[in-house]
Order: C-alpha cells, then structure tokens, then sequence
C-alpha cells in the first residue's frame, strides 16, 4: 500500500494583465481543497513569457487574493522552502532540465526560423493536410537535430545560431489522462504536436517549467482551469519522460457569459454590465480603467460565496457560506463538468443579504465617509439608527444615500409625478391644518405622531392615504422611505414642522 502524499497545491498565475474572477475561483479551490484536507496552498508567479509581462500585474494578484481573504501558506512575497516563487528567478534551473530530455532521446533542437516555419504550415495548407503543425509527421522534413548530423547540430550551437528544444511526441502511443472531475480521457499521441519546451531567449515555455516546478515543489494536486486540459497530455507524458509520478488532475468548468454563450473573458469587462475583475485596474499602456468588485460596492465575502457556487454546488439547498464554512463543505466530487453561467444580478443577490448580516455600528462607520463627503458630520449614534432602518432596501453602502438622504437634509424638490398624482388643490390646507394639530404635541415621538395623525383623518373623516401620500411627499419628496412615523421621529418636531411649511408653499 503506497503512503498518502500530503496535499500540496498551487495557484500559478501569468503576471500578463488583471487577474480575472475566473482565475480568483480557481485560486479558491486550490485554497478550500488544501484547506479541507490539512494541505499546503502555494502562489507562484509563472513569468516565463517576458513578451507578455505587464508592469503591475504581479501585485495586483496578490493584491486580489489577499482582498478575498485567499491567503497562501508559501510566495513571492512570503517565501518558502521551495523559493524562489517566481519563474523568471529560477531560469537557470530550467535549461539542465530541458538538456536532460535531450540527452534521453526525448527532445530535440530544432532550428526552423519563423520564414521556415511559415513555409511548413503553407504546404500543408495547400497538400489540404488535417492539421499545419510541428510533429511526428512533419519534423522530419524541418531544420532540427534529428535531421542534421551531430556534428552539424553541434557546430550551429557553439556558433551561437539561434535554436529551440521541442519535446519528441513518440507515435503509436495512447496517452491516458486521470482527471479527478472528468474521469479517464485518451489521446493518441500523434494527435499531439512537437511543442517547444525550451526558446531561443533562454526561457523555457510554460510546459517545461509548470511540470519541473510542480515537480520540485512537490504539488500532490494540479486544479486549474478548462482551457489547460488539451494541454494535459503533453503533460502527462513529460511526467513519464522524467521518470517522475505525477500528480492528479482536476480541470476546472469554464465560466460562462450570462446568457451561457461562450466563456466569460476579460474583454467582457464592463462591456456587459458588471466587473470582471476582482479591484480595479489601470491599463500602464493605455490608461484605460477597469470596473473592479471592491470598488463597486462588494464585500469580499460576498464575492467569494459568489464565486466558490459557481462550479461547485454542496449538496444541499445551503447558499451562504462563510471560508470557514466552504472550506469545511469543498470536494472535488461536487465540482460540476460543464461551464457555469455568471449572474450579475445572483452577485448583487449575495452582497444584499451580507449586507444585512452586518451590525448597524459596522455599517454606519462605512457610511460615515459617505455622508463626510457631502458635507455632513451627524452623530455617529443618529446613523446607526438610520443604517437599521434602511439597510434591508439596499444592495451596497452606496445605495444608503439614496435610502436615506431625508434623515439627514430637507428635500431640494418634489418628485413630479407623486406631485401630479397626490397633491390636490385643497392638500396644502390640508397640510396646514395638521401642522397646527402636531405643533401641539409636546412630546414628539413616533408613536405619538402616528396617534396624532390616525386622530386627524378621523375627525376629518378622510382617507389615510389622502394625509400620509401628501406628508410623505413633503417630509421626503417622493412616494418612497421606510414607516412615515419613524422618519418624523428620527427627524424631530421642528424639522418636521420645518418640512411641512416648505412644501405647502412650494406646492401651494
């Protein structure tokens, strides 16, 4: 019986732009299945492709994860005996790496310039071949080691010509892939291409070094998304080539647009409506701003419960989770296999109801700064109330001014059509004559003042809702807000009164 290794999984981000929710989700599980089974959870930054580095990118990842609460045991920025945790700091490991597969007869050096290269796949397009690329059927007629002499091949080296390594993909062969959510998948092998491992610039490709760094830092689990699977095989047989176990496999279901046609992509960004990104980012290039979840309102635990059900589901009719709670709920075996629709209106859904989790005291200290910028310093006490009463109306802090802007100031004007609608031309007597009435309570509570009105319609033997529309609409200006008794009396008898008076002579 072979000894359980312990889990060890990685999150490896390309440093190439934004870190988009679907890498933040896949980030996620890696961490909720580490989490779940006492493992390791790692971050490292995979910049082996200089030509697509973009300046920031790396910080805005970690940036991200640690807003979400995704915090990694081992990482660039907090290291770990398997550092350094950037690619671009382990270069000179991957080169002997790259020459031992050479050395085995499991790669070669290939020296096919970019014209050569467009000349192979421009034949193959003519002779109407299946497929234009470099493999088992074409190396044969290209510029490589397995068709120069050794002595050739040698010489181009020393002179300093410039070459590549490829990986040999033997033919005849059936390459099996263990997936953890799809099950066994097999590929032929000479449906695979000769793909470079080792370039001209002294890098290695993300095929060499995610398999040597998976290796050297021991990863029991690779979880990572959809669009790596055809990459799987490839993988799989550098593994066999090594001489090395590897690890299992778990491909991830692709995010998918709200109406389920095609995968959710950076460049759907705002452009639909909703962030697709987790903070917001400025393009270094272009200055161009993208929308981020932080910055429009979420919480990150709002964002995470989010994230985590889509593609995974518990089992249950459960939807709010805590990271302690997914943690203690994640499986593989309850990750769906195909593509999750994203719903903006499902996010909004979640922030909501965490929204109303939080005490009133934490609310209003992220109100104040709101209320700050309008010019307003209320007591601290005052806002609690108010963030009590209207927080079940809202989807986000910024949603608390338009809730409750008349605790806080008189209304400027009158909604139009509650005006059209409700204020008659013997309204504003009307209001005139229960102003004098409230003016004579002496104590003005909420309680009181509903007494005092419900006595008021019925002396006059009218409608409640001839007197409440007509004092709403002066008190707040329109036909919305919380219990009419409870803003009078949170407001207070002179501003009340105050309010009253405005309206009847701007309304008449």
């Amino acid at each position: 019986m072979t000894e359980q290794k312990p889990v060890r999984v990685r999150f490896a981000p390309s440093p190439t732009g934004p870190l988009h929710i679907g890498g933040v989700r896949t980030a996620l599980y890696n961490y909720l299945f580490a989490k779940r089974n006492k493992g390791t959870f790692l971050l490292r930054i995979e910049d082996t492709d200089q030509l697509r580095y973009v300046p920031g990118a790396e910080e805005y990842i970690i940036r991200s994860l640690k807003w979400c609460g995704i915090e990694y045991d081992e990482g660039p920025d907090t290291g770990g005996k398997f550092a350094p945790y950037r690619q671009s700091e382990r270069k000179a490991l991957y080169a002997q790496y790259a020459d031992l597969l050479v050395s085995s007869g499991n790669a070669y050096y290939a020296f096919d310039t970019p014209e050569e290269l467009e000349t192979m796949r421009e034949r193959l397009k003519a002779e109407k071949s299946d497929s234009q690329q470099y493999d088992v059927k074409t190396r044969n007629t290209m510029n490589n080691s397995l068709t120069l002499s050794e002595k050739e091949t040698r010489r181009r080296i020393e002179g300093g010509e410039p070459y590549v390594i490829r990986i040999k993909i033997p033919e005849g062969e059936t390459i099996v892939v263990n997936d953890l959510i799809r099950g066994s998948v097999e590929v032929k092998s000479e449906l695979l291409d000769d793909k470079v491992l080792f370039k001209s610039d002294g890098m290695p490709t993300y095929h060499l070094a995610n398999i040597v760094d998976d290796h050297l830092m021991e990863i029991s689990h690779v979880i990572r998304g959809e669009e790596w699977l055809p990459s799987a095989p490839l993988h799989v047989f550098l593994y066999k080539c090594f001489g090395w176990e590897a690890p299992k496999f778990a491909h991830l279901p692709l995010l998918l647009k709200p109406d389920g046609n095609g995968k959710l992509s950076k460049r759907d960004g705002d452009r639909l409506g909703f962030p697709v990104f987790p903070l917001q980012w400025t393009d270094p290039v272009s200055g161009e701003i993208s929308s981020g979840y932080r910055e429009s309102g979420y919480f990150p635990e709002a964002f995470i419960n989010m994230l985590a059900l889509l593609g995974w589901n518990p089992g249950t009719e459960q939807e709010i989770f805590s990271l302690e709670q997914l943690a203690e709920e994640f499986t593989l075996e309850r990750v769906g296999k195909s593509g999750s629709k994203f719903d903006p209106e499902k996010a909004k859904w979640f922030n909501h109801k965490y929204l109303t989790e939080k005490s009133d005291a934490e609310l209003a200290v992220h109100f104040m700064p709101v209320l700050a910028q309008k010019g307003l310093t209320p007591d601290p006490a005052f806002v609690q109330k108010v963030v009590g009463i209207i927080k079940e109306r809202a989807t986000f802090i910024t949603d608390f001014w338009e809730q409750s802007s008349f605790f806080f100031i008189a209304p400027q004007e009158y909604d139009e059509q509650v005006v059209k609608k409700r204020w008659k031309a013997d309204t504003g007597q009307l209001m005139n004559s229960l102003k004098e009435r409230l003016v004579q309570l002496e104590s003005f509570t909420a309680e009181n003042f509903k007494e005092s009105v419900h006595h008021f319609v019925e002396e006059k033997g009218i409608g409640m809702g001839v007197v409440m529309n007509a004092l709403r609409l002066v008190l707040v200006g329109g036909a919305f807000g919380p219990d009419l008794a409870l803003i009078a009396g949170m407001i207070g008898k002179s501003e009340v009164i105050n309010r009253i008076e405005t309206g009847i002579s701007k309304l008449g």
